[in-house]
């Protein structure tokens, strides 16, 4: 008999955590049923396809699978789905010059990485030797400070603080708001970055093929808004988005949380958290990110020699192909702002249009291109996302961060959010999701 047989599991949020949760269970021989508020499965996973030209799509969200990032690679394998390169020339960077316009910078775009790291180096050895414990006080000294106040503390140059504003569209978090340990984690892990690939099709294929088994155990516009988990018995109140106001009750014996952060601290629970873990949900902060999709009559940015994306402290943030594997003269250029670069990128748009985007990119060889198409996600206005993903700010206190993916009573918890070392990441979310249906595993093997 399955180990999980004649057991009921309740999935809240059917991104890839928990749908490769849902898989999970579903193998171990558990009663599956997945809920999502929204109107597709995907979550912040979201291959965006219409109205481009010549059956052209790209990617509106989680973009990128790297080489190392070896539980996403197997699923997709398991799947039947494919991988393909992308990026082969590595990131450029753009600055402003001395006349204040936009440039290739055309050293090697590594020269400011390596300065960061380097300036680092006198808080990543401390970590080290707190073995990167996040309950450390040498780690919670670090947590304290800002990005910003730190460069300040260097006395970084302008290079070494236009490389730290650019990583904005890694962390989608200014120097301000940023916590100097995400930068420290970062350069203190040992693991180098490989090759880039996207799923062929569209990311979103892992999704909706983890999501195809499921028939009628999915339900979508079904919004989580009030769990009571007293007793053996769990009670998950939902809303149906296309009925109103309408509600109805679902029980089951185990509920296996696979929201953002942001959507779970609004979903009564009695009995309450523990104060820890109610905390460390309630004040994660998640960055705000503007993911742009311009489709040109031509891939212009396409030169010998020259990277296919770039990296930027500039308005429009981050840039790279966006579809370079498919087929068509067209072709689509992706664009990240992160922290305040998607303001500035929502209000250029808002004054001026998309073609004042076009025109931003002149310098990668916009001009006499026809921008055919314009689309545009701002994730911190999908109510159910609030943001592009978790990062951690000052205030935060680093010992929290063990309370995310702690499961209490009939209650378990996933997403990117819960990932240690690819928080943040499509690689975390499936991570996150199979950990969480192996917990609920060993704790009814334990009974």
């Amino acid at each position: 008999m399955p180990p999980l047989s004649g057991v009921s599991v309740l999935v809240a949020g059917a991104g890839l955590a928990g749908l490769a949760a849902a898989r999970d269970l579903t193998a171990r021989g558990a009663s599956v049923t997945v809920v999502d508020a929204h109107d597709r499965v995907g979550g912040r996973v979201w291959t965006v396809r219409d109205g481009f030209a010549q059956d052209q799509y790209a990617e509106g969200g989680g973009d990128m699978i790297d080489e190392a990032q070896h539980e996403i690679r197997a699923l997709a394998g398991e799947l039947g789905l494919t991988l393909s390169r992308m990026l082969r020339g590595g990131f450029g960077y753009v600055r402003l010059d001395a006349a204040g316009r936009p440039r290739i910078v055309r050293r090697s775009a590594a020269r400011g990485w390596a300065r960061l790291a380097g300036a680092l180096d006198g808080c990543v050895h401390p970590y080290r030797l707190a073995e990167q414990r996040w309950d450390s006080p040498i780690v919670s000294a670090i947590a304290r400070r800002s990005v910003a106040s730190w460069l300040d503390e260097v006395k970084a140059d302008a290079e070494l603080r236009a490389t730290a504003t650019g990583l904005r569209g890694f962390f989608l978090a200014d120097p301000e708001e940023l916590s100097l340990l995400a930068l420290v984690d970062q350069f203190a892990t040992t693991d180098a970055w490989g090759a880039l690939f996207r799923v062929d099709g569209g990311n979103d294929r892992i999704a909706t093929t983890l999501a195809a088994p499921l028939g009628d155990r999915l339900h979508l516009n079904t919004e989580v808004v009030a769990v009571s988990h007293r007793g053996r018995t769990v009670r998950v109140t939902v809303k149906n988005g296309k009925n109103g106001r309408a509600q109805s009750q679902m029980t089951c014996d185990y509920v296996l949380f696979a929201l953002p952060a942001t959507t779970l601290r609004r979903i009564p629970i009695e009995p309450s958290l523990p104060s820890q873990q109610h905390d460390a949900i309630a004040r994660l902060r998640y960055g705000r990110a503007t993911r742009t999709l311009l489709q040109f009559s031509r891939r212009f940015w396409r030169a010998p020699g020259r990277p296919a994306a770039f990296g930027s402290p500039l308005p429009f943030g981050a840039v790279w192909d966006g579809n370079e594997k498919q087929r068509g003269r067209a072709g689509i250029l992706s664009l990240l702002a992160g922290g305040g670069a998607s303001e500035a990128t929502q209000s250029l748009v808002a004054k001026a249009g998309p073609h004042a985007l076009a025109q931003s990119l002149e310098w990668l060889g916009s001009r006499g291109a026809d921008l055919l198409t314009a689309k545009h996600i701002v994730w911190e206005q999908d109510p159910f996302a609030r943001g592009g993903y978790a990062y951690f700010d000052p205030s935060y206190d680093p010992a929290l961060r063990a309370w995310l993916p702690r499961p209490f009573g009939s209650l378990f918890f996933a997403g990117e959010h819960t990932s240690i070392r690819w928080q943040g990441y499509m690689n975390g979310a499936v991570e996150s999701g199979r950990r969480a249906a192996a917990e609920i595993a060993a704790v009814v093997g334990s009974r």
